[in-house]
Protein backbone atom coordinates (compact mmCIF):
# COMPACT_ATOMS: atom_id res chain seq x y z
CA UNK A 1 0.00 0.00 0.00
CA UNK A 2 1.10 3.42 -0.07
CA UNK A 3 2.33 5.38 2.86
CA UNK A 4 4.25 7.77 4.64
CA UNK A 5 6.91 6.19 5.82
CA UNK A 6 9.66 7.45 8.61
CA UNK A 7 13.03 5.09 8.51
CA UNK A 8 14.47 6.82 11.79
CA UNK A 9 13.70 9.16 14.60
CA UNK A 10 13.64 12.61 13.23
CA UNK A 11 13.15 12.13 9.81
CA UNK A 12 10.75 13.39 7.41
CA UNK A 13 8.32 10.84 5.93
CA UNK A 14 8.90 9.33 3.01
CA UNK A 15 5.83 8.40 0.11
CA UNK A 16 6.44 4.77 -0.66
CA UNK A 17 5.51 1.31 -0.34
CA UNK A 18 4.38 -0.27 2.90
CA UNK A 19 2.96 -3.83 4.08
CA UNK A 20 -1.01 -4.07 4.68
CA UNK A 21 -2.15 -4.49 7.96
CA UNK A 22 -3.97 -7.53 9.16
CA UNK A 23 -6.20 -7.43 11.73
CA UNK A 24 -6.19 -8.94 15.07
CA UNK A 25 -8.80 -9.72 18.00
CA UNK A 26 -10.34 -6.39 19.03
CA UNK A 27 -8.51 -4.40 15.97
CA UNK A 28 -9.63 -2.77 12.92
CA UNK A 29 -8.28 -2.27 9.45
CA UNK A 30 -9.40 1.08 8.54
CA UNK A 31 -9.48 2.39 4.57
CA UNK A 32 -8.10 5.81 5.27
CA UNK A 33 -9.54 8.70 3.52
CA UNK A 34 -8.68 11.92 5.30
CA UNK A 35 -5.60 12.87 8.73
CA UNK A 36 -4.26 16.08 9.00
CA UNK A 37 -0.96 17.35 10.15
CA UNK A 38 -0.96 18.49 13.74
CA UNK A 39 2.18 19.11 15.98
CA UNK A 40 0.95 16.20 18.11
CA UNK A 41 1.11 13.84 14.85
CA UNK A 42 4.57 15.33 13.78
CA UNK A 43 6.47 14.59 17.39
CA UNK A 44 4.69 11.37 17.87
CA UNK A 45 5.44 10.03 14.98
CA UNK A 46 9.24 11.21 14.61
CA UNK A 47 10.13 9.83 17.84
CA UNK A 48 10.21 13.33 19.96
CA UNK A 49 6.84 13.23 22.09
CA UNK A 50 6.60 11.64 25.21
CA UNK A 51 4.16 9.04 24.41
CA UNK A 52 5.70 8.18 21.19
CA UNK A 53 6.32 4.03 21.03
CA UNK A 54 9.63 4.58 18.68
CA UNK A 55 9.19 1.96 16.16
CA UNK A 56 10.86 2.40 12.96
CA UNK A 57 10.18 2.45 9.90
CA UNK A 58 6.74 3.13 10.75
CA UNK A 59 3.61 5.18 9.09
CA UNK A 60 3.50 8.45 10.11
CA UNK A 61 -0.02 10.32 11.55
CA UNK A 62 -1.95 9.65 14.46
CA UNK A 63 -5.24 10.07 13.63
CA UNK A 64 -7.41 10.23 10.83
CA UNK A 65 -10.60 9.61 9.04
CA UNK A 66 -11.86 6.46 7.06
CA UNK A 67 -14.13 3.99 6.98
CA UNK A 68 -13.92 0.05 8.66
CA UNK A 69 -13.75 -3.50 6.92
CA UNK A 70 -17.93 -3.16 7.84
CA UNK A 71 -18.21 -0.10 6.03
CA UNK A 72 -18.82 2.08 9.16
CA UNK A 73 -17.11 5.52 8.71
CA UNK A 74 -15.48 6.50 11.82
CA UNK A 75 -12.64 8.73 13.19
CA UNK A 76 -9.63 6.85 14.68
CA UNK A 77 -6.65 7.43 16.70
CA UNK A 78 -3.35 6.30 17.93
CA UNK A 79 -2.83 3.10 15.24
CA UNK A 80 -1.35 0.05 16.08
CA UNK A 81 2.90 0.47 15.57
CA UNK A 82 4.01 0.39 13.01
CA UNK A 83 1.37 1.68 11.08
CA UNK A 84 -0.07 5.21 10.86
CA UNK A 85 -2.86 6.98 9.66
CA UNK A 86 -1.10 8.51 6.87
CA UNK A 87 -1.32 5.48 4.89
CA UNK A 88 -4.54 3.95 2.46
CA UNK A 89 -4.92 1.60 5.18
CA UNK A 90 -4.43 1.49 8.74
CA UNK A 91 -5.08 -0.89 12.36
CA UNK A 92 -6.18 0.44 15.08
CA UNK A 93 -7.88 -1.14 18.10
CA UNK A 94 -11.65 -0.90 18.18
CA UNK A 95 -12.12 0.97 20.93
CA UNK A 96 -9.96 3.81 19.51
CA UNK A 97 -12.89 4.42 16.78
CA UNK A 98 -15.46 7.23 17.04
CA UNK A 99 -18.52 7.43 14.53
CA UNK A 100 -18.71 10.14 12.90
CA UNK A 101 -22.34 12.00 11.97
CA UNK A 102 -23.55 11.80 8.57
CA UNK A 103 -23.35 15.68 8.01
CA UNK A 104 -19.95 16.31 9.19
CA UNK A 105 -17.86 15.71 5.96
CA UNK A 106 -14.66 13.77 6.15
CA UNK A 107 -12.15 17.15 5.97
CA UNK A 108 -13.47 18.67 8.91
CA UNK A 109 -13.71 15.53 10.46
CA UNK A 110 -10.26 15.15 10.52
CA UNK A 111 -9.15 18.93 10.94
CA UNK A 112 -11.18 19.40 13.86
CA UNK A 113 -10.57 16.03 15.98
CA UNK A 114 -7.56 17.07 17.64
CA UNK A 115 -7.80 20.83 18.11
CA UNK A 116 -11.64 20.53 19.00
CA UNK A 117 -10.60 17.28 21.24
CA UNK A 118 -7.68 19.18 23.24
CA UNK A 119 -10.10 22.10 23.81
CA UNK A 120 -13.06 19.99 24.73
CA UNK A 121 -10.92 17.96 27.58
CA UNK A 122 -9.20 21.23 28.91
CA UNK A 123 -12.51 23.23 29.45
CA UNK A 124 -14.62 20.18 30.48
CA UNK A 125 -12.80 17.42 32.13
CA UNK A 126 -9.88 19.31 33.64
CA UNK A 127 -11.33 22.61 34.24
CA UNK A 128 -14.66 21.33 34.67
CA UNK A 129 -15.99 24.84 32.94
CA UNK A 130 -18.99 26.36 35.26
CA UNK A 131 -21.25 28.38 33.04
CA UNK A 132 -21.05 32.16 33.49
CA UNK A 133 -17.13 32.31 34.20
CA UNK A 134 -14.41 33.87 32.48
CA UNK A 135 -11.80 32.31 30.76
CA UNK A 136 -8.38 33.14 28.90
CA UNK A 137 -7.49 31.20 25.87
CA UNK A 138 -3.54 31.91 26.14
CA UNK A 139 -2.53 31.34 22.12
CA UNK A 140 -5.82 31.72 20.67
CA UNK A 141 -4.68 32.87 17.25
CA UNK A 142 -3.55 28.62 16.56
CA UNK A 143 -6.13 26.16 15.21
CA UNK A 144 -6.54 24.54 18.56
CA UNK A 145 -6.91 27.94 20.57
CA UNK A 146 -9.85 29.33 17.90
CA UNK A 147 -11.82 26.15 18.38
CA UNK A 148 -10.99 26.48 22.22
CA UNK A 149 -12.30 30.37 22.02
CA UNK A 150 -15.59 29.17 20.19
CA UNK A 151 -16.31 25.82 22.37
CA UNK A 152 -15.91 27.99 25.68
CA UNK A 153 -18.42 30.67 24.51
CA UNK A 154 -20.76 27.79 23.25
CA UNK A 155 -20.68 26.03 26.69
CA UNK A 156 -21.94 28.64 28.46
CA UNK A 157 -18.59 30.94 29.45
CA UNK A 158 -19.56 34.52 30.71
CA UNK A 159 -16.54 36.15 29.12
CA UNK A 160 -13.91 34.77 26.93
CA UNK A 161 -10.14 36.35 26.72
CA UNK A 162 -8.29 36.04 23.85
CA UNK A 163 -4.12 36.08 23.47
CA UNK A 164 -1.95 36.00 20.82
CA UNK A 165 1.28 37.64 18.89
CA UNK A 166 -0.56 38.30 16.11
CA UNK A 167 -3.09 41.56 16.55
CA UNK A 168 -4.64 41.09 13.29
CA UNK A 169 -5.55 37.75 14.01
CA UNK A 170 -6.51 38.63 17.37
CA UNK A 171 -9.41 40.84 15.44
CA UNK A 172 -10.91 37.47 13.57
CA UNK A 173 -10.73 35.66 17.16
CA UNK A 174 -13.09 38.47 18.43
CA UNK A 175 -15.23 37.32 15.30
CA UNK A 176 -15.32 33.64 16.66
CA UNK A 177 -16.43 35.44 20.19
CA UNK A 178 -13.88 36.66 22.27
CA UNK A 179 -15.08 39.37 24.30
CA UNK A 180 -11.29 40.75 24.50
CA UNK A 181 -8.16 40.16 22.84
CA UNK A 182 -4.88 40.86 24.31
CA UNK A 183 -1.43 41.12 22.02
CA UNK A 184 1.77 40.68 23.09
CA UNK A 185 5.27 40.59 22.05
CA UNK A 186 7.83 39.02 23.94
CA UNK A 187 11.55 37.93 22.98
CA UNK A 188 14.68 39.46 23.30
CA UNK A 189 13.56 42.28 20.45
CA UNK A 190 11.10 43.00 23.13
CA UNK A 191 12.79 43.71 26.24
CA UNK A 192 9.74 45.26 28.04
CA UNK A 193 7.14 43.01 26.24
CA UNK A 194 6.87 40.93 29.29
CA UNK A 195 5.97 43.50 31.74
CA UNK A 196 3.29 45.28 29.35
CA UNK A 197 1.84 41.79 28.81
CA UNK A 198 1.20 41.29 32.77
CA UNK A 199 0.25 45.07 32.91
CA UNK A 200 -2.93 44.28 30.62
CA UNK A 201 -3.43 40.97 32.38
CA UNK A 202 -3.48 42.37 35.63
CA UNK A 203 -6.18 44.48 34.65
CA UNK A 204 -8.66 42.31 32.85
CA UNK A 205 -8.34 39.79 35.88
CA UNK A 206 -9.34 42.58 38.28
CA UNK A 207 -13.10 41.70 37.20
CA UNK A 208 -12.28 38.30 37.36
CA UNK A 209 -11.08 34.67 35.95
CA UNK A 210 -11.86 31.60 36.49
CA UNK A 211 -9.94 28.99 34.03
CA UNK A 212 -6.69 29.38 31.66
CA UNK A 213 -6.24 27.28 28.77
CA UNK A 214 -2.61 27.31 27.55
CA UNK A 215 -1.86 26.48 24.20
CA UNK A 216 1.84 28.10 24.67
CA UNK A 217 3.46 27.98 27.40
CA UNK A 218 7.26 29.49 27.96
CA UNK A 219 7.55 33.43 28.63
CA UNK A 220 3.68 34.13 28.00
CA UNK A 221 2.24 31.19 30.29
CA UNK A 222 4.82 32.38 32.93
CA UNK A 223 3.62 36.16 32.10
CA UNK A 224 -0.46 35.14 33.20
CA UNK A 225 0.77 32.74 36.21
CA UNK A 226 2.19 36.01 37.77
CA UNK A 227 -0.82 38.78 36.59
CA UNK A 228 -2.87 35.94 38.31
CA UNK A 229 -0.87 36.02 41.61
CA UNK A 230 -0.58 39.98 41.47
CA UNK A 231 -4.66 40.52 40.16
CA UNK A 232 -7.03 37.85 41.99
CA UNK A 233 -8.05 38.02 45.16
CA UNK A 234 -7.40 36.49 48.35
CA UNK A 235 -7.87 32.28 47.89
CA UNK A 236 -10.15 32.87 45.34
CA UNK A 237 -9.16 29.61 42.73
CA UNK A 238 -8.13 29.77 39.20
CA UNK A 239 -7.96 26.62 36.91
CA UNK A 240 -4.72 27.17 34.90
CA UNK A 241 -4.90 24.02 32.34
CA UNK A 242 -1.64 23.68 30.11
CA UNK A 243 -2.81 22.04 26.81
CA UNK A 244 0.40 22.36 24.43
CA UNK A 245 3.38 24.05 23.95
CA UNK A 246 3.42 25.95 20.66
CA UNK A 247 5.95 28.24 22.04
CA UNK A 248 8.49 26.17 21.83
CA UNK A 249 9.79 26.64 25.46
CA UNK A 250 9.60 23.52 27.15
CA UNK A 251 10.27 24.89 30.25
CA UNK A 252 10.01 28.26 32.17
CA UNK A 253 11.44 29.53 35.80
CA UNK A 254 8.27 30.08 37.84
CA UNK A 255 8.58 32.18 40.71
CA UNK A 256 7.90 30.33 44.00
CA UNK A 257 6.13 33.20 45.51
CA UNK A 258 3.50 33.35 42.47
CA UNK A 259 2.47 29.68 44.07
CA UNK A 260 2.44 30.69 47.23
CA UNK A 261 0.18 34.44 47.27
CA UNK A 262 -2.38 32.35 44.87
CA UNK A 263 -4.71 29.58 44.59
CA UNK A 264 -4.16 28.95 41.35
CA UNK A 265 -4.54 24.94 39.90
CA UNK A 266 -1.72 24.20 38.00
CA UNK A 267 -2.60 20.94 36.06
CA UNK A 268 -1.62 19.91 32.17
CA UNK A 269 -4.45 18.04 29.73
CA UNK A 270 -3.76 15.37 27.04
CA UNK A 271 -2.62 11.89 26.65
CA UNK A 272 -1.94 9.87 29.81
CA UNK A 273 -3.22 12.97 32.07
CA UNK A 274 -7.01 12.30 31.03
CA UNK A 275 -7.83 8.72 30.44
CA UNK A 276 -7.93 7.60 26.20
CA UNK A 277 -11.50 7.09 26.54
CA UNK A 278 -12.58 10.14 27.77
CA UNK A 279 -10.43 11.73 24.81
CA UNK A 280 -12.13 9.73 22.35
CA UNK A 281 -15.54 10.87 24.05
CA UNK A 282 -14.68 14.91 23.94
CA UNK A 283 -14.11 14.01 20.09
CA UNK A 284 -17.64 12.52 19.92
CA UNK A 285 -18.88 15.51 22.16
CA UNK A 286 -17.39 17.91 19.66
CA UNK A 287 -18.66 16.27 16.53
CA UNK A 288 -22.04 16.26 17.74
CA UNK A 289 -21.94 20.13 18.54
CA UNK A 290 -20.18 21.24 15.18
CA UNK A 291 -23.44 21.81 13.51
CA UNK A 292 -25.32 23.30 16.86
CA UNK A 293 -22.30 25.70 18.22
CA UNK A 294 -21.45 26.56 14.19
CA UNK A 295 -17.74 25.57 15.24
CA UNK A 296 -15.12 27.05 11.62
CA UNK A 297 -12.07 25.28 10.48
CA UNK A 298 -10.60 26.31 7.38
CA UNK A 299 -8.80 23.23 5.70
CA UNK A 300 -6.49 23.02 3.26
CA UNK A 301 -6.88 19.44 1.16
CA UNK A 302 -3.12 18.11 0.24
CA UNK A 303 -2.61 14.72 -1.81
CA UNK A 304 -0.99 12.08 0.63
CA UNK A 305 1.82 12.12 -2.11
CA UNK A 306 3.06 15.25 -1.46
CA UNK A 307 3.56 14.40 2.27
CA UNK A 308 7.29 15.39 1.72
CA UNK A 309 7.00 19.18 1.01
CA UNK A 310 4.54 19.83 3.59
CA UNK A 311 5.64 17.69 6.51
CA UNK A 312 7.80 20.38 7.82
CA UNK A 313 5.71 23.17 7.34
CA UNK A 314 4.33 24.48 10.49
CA UNK A 315 0.80 23.73 10.99
CA UNK A 316 -1.31 26.40 10.74
CA UNK A 317 -4.63 28.24 8.85
CA UNK A 318 -6.08 26.62 7.06
CA UNK A 319 -4.99 23.26 8.18
CA UNK A 320 -3.39 20.75 6.08
CA UNK A 321 -5.34 17.23 5.58
CA UNK A 322 -3.74 14.78 3.34
CA UNK A 323 -5.90 12.94 1.58
CA UNK A 324 -5.96 9.41 0.48
CA UNK A 325 -7.43 7.76 -2.67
Amino acid sequence: MNAAIINAPGKTPIYGEFAEPVAGAGEEVITVSASALSNFSRSRSSGTHYSSEQVFPEVAGVDGVGRTADGWRVYFALPKAPYGALAEMSLVRSEQCVPIPDGLDDLTAAAIANPGMSAWAGLVERAKLQKGETVLVNGATGTAGRIAVQLAKYLGAGKVIGTGRNAAELEEVKALGADVVIPFALGEGHPAGAKELEQALVKEFAGGIDVVIDYLWGESAKTVIVAIAKAVEDATPVRFVHVGGASGEGNIELPGAALRSSAILLMGSGVKSVRMSVLLDSIRQVFAVVAPAGLQIATKPVPLAEIESCWESAPGKPRVVFTVG
